[in-house]
């Protein structure tokens, strides 16, 4: 209440004077509301106080200058605060509710990769496929980008690291469901959110199959269709 009463007893004649001191009447301001939003008139007013210093101010108000200041950062904006979602997802139902996924190259190879070797998997089984990929890329054993991973040895040697690379067929989506879901799974291992689950594997193969150099890696993790290894 003592705030207010020195609004009305003293401020309104001293914002007067303040308003003539700079050249800007009561009329133009009123007149402007009509046209600007308040908050720009407001955020110039406190600008054109704070030009003036903290002295200035006080000699042409009459007011405290800390006061002066305290009604100049009223008409200040609050800034908003953006936040940025970190938690790990865990499982399909969590998958559902995200938005749809999109991204640049790395998560466009990435997607790529994830759909032709790995849809049909369990999510985990997913998530590993796209672990050993993420793995290779930090590795100094391989290329250090998701796309340079997934196409070395296209063309040449030692011959195709990922099978649908070198298989003859054009990669076309065809399922639009099983697209969705691993190019959210695809933005959310680049982004760290999805679980480790390989114990840091570097190679994998189905267990369909049993390539000679699985003899000599070391065994790290059985998820879903695949064996996973590390060569030391």
């Amino acid at each position: 209440m003592k705030m207010l009463s020195k609004l009305k007893n003293g401020l309104c004649p001293a914002i007067t004077i303040f308003a003539l001191a700079i050249g800007t009447s009561a009329q133009i301001a009123s007149a402007d509301v009509g046209i600007k939003p308040v908050n720009d008139i407001l955020a110039q007013e406190r600008r054109q106080l704070e030009a003036l210093g903290t002295n200035r101010a006080k000699k042409i108000a009459g007011v405290g200058g800390d006061s002066l200041i305290r009604i100049a950062s009223l008409s200040r904006p609050k800034e908003k605060t953006v936040e940025i979602e970190t938690s790990t997802v865990t499982s399909f139902k969590q998958l559902q509710r995200m938005p749809k996924a999109t991204g640049g190259a790395e998560w466009a190879c990435l997607t790529e990769a994830l759909y032709f070797e790995a849809r049909g998997e369990s999510f985990n089984g997913i998530a590993a496929v796209a672990e050993v990929i993420v793995n290779r890329k930090n590795s100094k054993r391989f290329p250090g980008s998701v796309c340079g991973v997934i196409n070395q040895g296209v063309g040449g040697k030692p011959g195709c690291q990922f099978s649908y690379k070198c298989d003859g067929h054009a990669e076309v989506y065809r399922e639009k469901g099983a697209y969705a879901r691993v190019a959210k799974m695809a933005k959310l291992m680049l982004e760290g959110r999805l679980p480790k689950i390989t114990g840091g594997a570097l190679f994998y193969h189905t267990k369909a199959v049993k390539p000679r150099w699985s003899r000599k890696f070391r065994r790290t993790a059985s998820v879903g269709a695949h064996f996973f290894y590390h060569p030391s």
